[in-house]
């Protein structure tokens, strides 16, 4: 099965790199509000420098996954390949694991910008043990993305999928807080983020890279998140299954 993910994830892979653009345009706001917001206003201070390149990083999590995952699914299905793939004797799995390293993949490619910029522009840093404990909460944090884009891409046609995705990714950021430092949000915005799955990732993300507090209601938040995406992309994927072999 290792091999076949792999040569599914090489495949995947060629056929987004095929389209630079598609990169680009996942990494272009995070750098460009690391360049024009972060830099010239915080990025002096190494606190609000760190703080704010974990929003950005997380900012980065959540739509390259959302836009991956949610929108190259449901291109996918619309492709006469799609079907015939899963007809093969090799199963759904190493698909989908190819799928999700891809993913993977193409998401770290877009957080280099974001990184590189706060290290050589800003005051922004953490200690070998954050940078340890941010690269656990990047993964933890791809989780639920991972997952909502799946329940896009698997629910709804691609053009409603490109939609939906839109529509989503700028609400969940403002909402979650990723435009503001810790406690600098609209009151209204403090209230719901530790309960949105994007806040309860970027305090995640606050928590590994500097002196924030750990907060239990955002973790079981983010675990409840986790869940629930879990459970409506699964529905959506035996839907799909059932609607293509019935």
């Amino acid at each position: 099965m290792s091999s076949l993910a792999l040569t599914h994830a090489r495949f995947q892979l060629i056929e987004t790199l095929r389209i630079p653009m598609a990169l680009i345009g996942s990494a272009f706001f995070p750098a460009a509000s690391m360049i024009f917001f972060v830099v010239p206003f915080v990025g002096h201070d190494r606190t609000y420098a760190t703080y704010a390149t974990a929003s950005m990083v997380t900012f980065v999590v959540m739509t390259s996954n959302l836009f991956q995952y949610g929108i190259g699914v449901a291109e996918d299905r619309a492709q006469p390949w799609d079907p015939y793939a899963r007809t093969l004797p090799a199963g759904a799995a190493p698909r989908f694991l190819g799928r999700i390293l891809a993913g993977l993949v193409l998401m770290v490619l877009s957080l280099i910008p974001v990184v590189v910029i706060a290290a050589v522009a800003t005051e922004a840093s953490v200690s070998p043990a954050g940078f340890l404990a941010a690269l656990g909460a990047v993964v933890v944090a791809a989780v639920p993305f991972t997952l909502l884009g799946l329940a896009i891409g698997y629910s709804l046609p691609a053009k409603a999928a490109i939609v939906l995705a839109q529509v989503l990714f700028f609400p969940l950021a403002f909402g979650g807080g990723l435009m503001t430092a810790p406690g600098d949000a609209p009151g209204f915005v403090e209230t719901i983020a530790p309960y949105l799955p994007t806040g309860a990732a970027v305090r995640l993300m606050w928590a590994a890279v500097g002196d924030f507090p750990v907060q239990i209601a955002s973790i079981v938040a983010l675990f409840a998140w986790t869940l629930a995406f879990a459970g409506v992309a699964t529905w959506a994927y035996r839907r799909d299954e059932g609607r293509r072999f019935s």
